[in-house]
């Protein structure tokens, strides 16, 4: 059983930044790939970025370039860091850890973009 706890969500002015945090239980966590998901009222919940053990990346098209996903497997955490926000961006935003065919749910943290 994976525990996951993501905070760092809050309300930020268009162009501002947030970094997201997803602290991560287990002592394999250098094995896990990471993700983070959002989901916007009324919309279905989709990827944002992903991070594999061996810490290549994807990204989805909307957050390319403005966004960067990374991992410190020394505090079992990865990070979402987000730039250039848009009202767009704003979401209940989730953390998912996939290991051994598993996939594992961390609270949402909530994200705001609002002038």
């Amino acid at each position: 059983q994976v525990q996951l706890v993501a905070s760092g969500g809050g309300l930020v002015q268009p162009v501002g930044s947030l970094r997201l945090s997803c602290a991560a239980s287990g002592s394999t966590f250098s094995i896990y790939t990471m993700e983070w998901h959002r989901q916007a009222p009324g919309n279905q919940r989709e990827l944002v970025a992903r991070i594999a053990p061996g810490s290549g990346t994807n990204y989805a098209d909307s957050v390319k370039g403005r966004f960067t996903i990374s991992r410190d497997n020394a505090k079992n955490t990865v990070y979402l860091q987000m730039n250039s926000l848009k009202p767009e961006d704003t979401a209940l935003y989730y953390c998912k850890a996939v290991v051994a065919l598993r996939a594992y749910w961390g609270q949402g943290t909530q994200v705001t973009v609002s002038s």
